[in-house]
């Protein structure tokens, strides 16, 4: 071989040589991290209401497990429950994960906690721990009516009997028995329901550690998640991953508070409506796209809203400001928009593909219209009471001029010459929406359209005079 070819074997030789090594060293990182997950366990602090932040924190939490591919999920749990929509999407979650999900309860795991928990594959508990009452209660802790018992009943139900059954030795027969006896988890909801030797029709279901342990309802009473994994996990080479939820996360589980979206769409509503009451555009518009913003973003982020839900909410609010400024009357239009806007609020709240209800469950559905369905009519009472308040003694009193000019402090009444304005003919000095700025021979007035939207420019007349205010329409 010429020294060509040397120098040509030798590159091919050197690029083989580096390229194995490229090999080998990214063997020994899969292989390390491999090693690493495997012997990791990944640990959830649920230390608050079931709600939306602990939704996402789940969520978020179990979303990492999966990438880092560790042996089990922990759950750290301790509630004294909280919203069934919210606490229903997490036993779906959990019940779906491909990594096995247990749960230590550390205090308490009542009404939606119990839930949460019973769908985990095992359960743990501290002694003196708690589990069960999952009666579904309004905010004052009222019981709610039996439609909203009934389909808790079936959910709880249906999470202990997707834990399956179990093949013991009874007397010397071999029986299936549930790992969870799905009627020991329905008289947790119904103190209707009768479980002999553990519960009769009077009360509520709910147990103690060592009842939990004598009734399959739990697999174990422990101290902490250490001794979980040591002692009945049998594992002694492990590492715990604990998830550090972020600020971020914290926010936006503020904001997909189902009490925070109702103050939000009142906020919308009431703006809307305040700045079509007032000339220009001003604090109540402000108001209303910001608490827009924060309605929907969030929801959009999470995967819940798409953007064709923002488009069908912005072309009903489109509608109603057309049927009050440009159609006379209120007919089609403003129906239509009042749909538009209504599902726009409500399809956003919902994981639905495009009018698609199958994965969403009648409970989230359900939650969403009553929140937007009682928004709407707090918003319509709370417009009509502020309307009413303001420039009246109360709480509203300082939005208003309240002042009252006597005649011994030299003030005198003047006739007002706005009557001989009426049926005059002039021009619109800016917007009415409806009030506004009006030129009549030469002088400019504060006018209010009598009906829709007159622009700026347009030719109006005057059709009437009444506490010191015009009143106009097109000419």
């Amino acid at each position: 071989m010429n020294v060509y070819q040397y120098i040509i074997l030798y590159n091919i030789l050197f690029m083989v040589r580096r390229l194995f090594f490229y090999i080998m060293f990214l063997f020994t990182c899969l292989w390390q991290s491999s090693v690493n997950a495997s012997n990791s366990y990944y640990e959830i602090n649920i230390q608050e209401e079931i709600g939306s932040t602990s939704w996402l924190h789940l969520k978020n939490g179990m979303d990492e497990a999966h990438k880092q591919n560790v042996k089990a999920i922990i759950l750290h749990l301790n509630t004294y429950g909280g919203l069934v929509v919210y606490a229903d999407s997490m036993r779906t979650r959990i019940l779906n994960s491909r990594i096995p999900v247990y749960v230590f309860i550390d205090n308490n795991a009542a009404s939606a906690g119990a839930l949460v928990s019973i769908a985990c594959d095992s359960i743990y508990m501290r002694k003196g721990a708690n589990i069960g009452a999952a009666t579904v209660v309004d905010e004052s802790g009222e019981k709610m009516p039996d439609k909203y018992q009934s389909y808790m009943r079936s959910t709880i139900r249906s999470t202990a009997e997707a834990q399956g059954k179990k093949t013991v030795v009874e007397n010397g027969d071999t029986v299936e028995k549930w790992r969870r006896d799905p009627r020991i988890a329905e008289a947790m909801v119904d103190e209707h329901v009768v479980v002999p030797g553990i519960v009769d029709s009077a009360h509520i279901l709910t147990f103690t550690a060592t009842e939990a342990v004598a009734n399959g309802y739990c697999e174990g009473v422990y101290e902490s998640v250490d001794e979980i994994i040591q002692s009945s996990l049998k594992d002694s080479n492990y590492n715990i991953i604990t998830y550090q939820p972020s600020f971020y996360d914290s926010i936006m589980g503020w904001l997909m508070n189902p009490i925070l979206h109702g103050i939000l769409i009142m906020i919308i509503l009431g703006g809307i409506y305040f700045e079509m009451q007032t000339p220009g555009i001003g604090f109540p518009l402000a108001a209303s796209v910001l608490a827009a913003i924060l309605y929907f973003a969030p929801l959009y982020i999470d995967g819940l809203s798409q953007i064709w839900e923002a488009i069908v909410f912005v072309l009903g609010i489109i509608l109603i400001l057309v049927e009050i400024f440009v159609i006379p009357g209120f007919g089609v239009t403003g129906v239509l928009g009042i749909i538009f806007v209504t599902a726009g609020l409500i399809l956003s709240l919902v994981n639905n593909d495009w009018f698609d209800f199958d994965r969403v469950p009648t409970s989230q559905l359900g939650i969403a219209a009553l929140t937007v369905f009682l928004s709407l009519v707090f918003s319509i009472g709370l417009i009509a009471f502020i309307s009413i308040k303001i420039g009246t003694k109360g709480m509203f009193k300082s939005f208003a001029l309240d002042a009252t000019q006597e005649v011994d402090k030299g003030f005198v009444g003047v006739e007002s010459t706005l009557k001989d304005y009426v049926g005059k003919t002039g021009v619109a000095m800016t917007d009415l929406r409806p009030s506004g700025k009006v030129q009549l021979e030469g002088d400019v007035f504060d006018a209010v359209a009598e009906s829709g939207y007159i622009e700026s420019g347009t030719n109006i007349r005057v059709t009437n005079s009444s506490s010191a205010q015009l009143y106009v329409k097109k000419a």
